[in-house]
């Protein structure tokens, strides 16, 4: 098992793509502690867990709220000796599907806030445990507009480049203790519970944006959720000790900008889907 007795803590665990990361690290042998807002949607993935053989706990945690964070993670440490792995997979609303020219100060600022807000307390909170145990994994999820221009994104986007930004200063600075910090790059998983419920209440909208995303890429396909999953496992194991301060890329090879899309299939609004977000737990 690659993980083997790790204490692997994930912030938002009751959404769809980290339930995939949860069960996957617990497979493999993790611990897992799931932290989120809404603790039936922990307790559902806890007990699919737990069915399949698997170690995990469910706690209510606001990732944004400081002493919250902290208070849980001593918490862990006081019943296993140790946090081995943290993954953020809280979800944000974010404004998007108008200009940046028409979007006011407020509606920009807020994702970006809210996004380097709840990654720098739950990085800096685990890395300052992993730090006095020497070693550990701090892992954060972004999408393809960390990487290059995405229109109509809003504040999702240069959020995205922030928290790139964030996790390789981060790991200069918890290497020389043991510590890795790596970001994962997806280009959006059409399989996630965000995509499916988008695809459910406004197919028309949907469809030619996913198509075109995948129309983006390499392969042109997007990656699955088991696909990050897989890719969060590997780098959290033995096999990527030598892998930090970098953004692993699954965005299956886009390299070029989506196409603005028609207004007669994105009409301009202060809503919409976040093109790859992870889930917002909702309390």
């Amino acid at each position: 098992m690659l993980l083997k007795n790790k204490n692997a803590v994930i912030y938002g665990g009751g959404a769809s793509l980290a339930g995939a990361v949860a069960r996957t690290m617990a497979r493999e042998g993790a611990n897992i502690f799931l932290a989120g807002r809404n603790i039936a949607s922990l307790q559902k993935v806890k007990e699919e867990i737990i069915q399949n053989g698997g170690r995990a706990e469910a706690a209510a945690v606001d990732a944004l709220d400081e002493n919250l964070v902290r208070q849980h993670l001593r918490k862990v440490v006081d019943s296993t000796g140790s946090v081995d792995i943290s993954f953020n997979l809280i979800g944000i609303n974010a404004v998007q599907n108008i200009p940046l020219i028409e979007m006011t100060l407020p509606e920009f600022v807020q994702t970006i806030t809210e996004i380097m807000t709840t990654q720098f307390l739950t990085c800096t909170a685990a890395g300052q445990l992993m730090v006095r145990q020497g070693s550990g994994v701090i892992l954060s999820l972004t999408a393809t507009p960390g990487g290059i221009g995405y229109p109509l994104t809003g504040g999702f986007g240069p959020a995205c480049a922030a928290m790139e930004g964030f996790s390789k200063n981060l790991a200069s600075e918890l290497g020389p203790h043991g510590v890795r910090v790596v970001n994962i790059r997806s280009a959006g998983s059409p399989d996630s519970r965000p995509f499916a419920q988008a695809m459910l209440s406004m197919p028309d909208m949907v469809k030619p944006i996913l198509k075109r995303m995948e129309e983006d890429t390499m392969l042109k396909k997007l990656p699955l959720m088991e696909d990050i999953a897989n890719t969060a496992l590997f780098l959290s194991s033995p096999l990527a000790a030598r892998i930090t301060g970098v953004t692993i890329d699954v965005t299956v090879g886009t390299v070029t900008q989506i196409k603005r899309p028609p207004t007669d299939i994105i009409p301009r609004q202060r809503a919409g889907i976040v093109l790859d977000p992870p889930e917002r737990q909702k309390g």
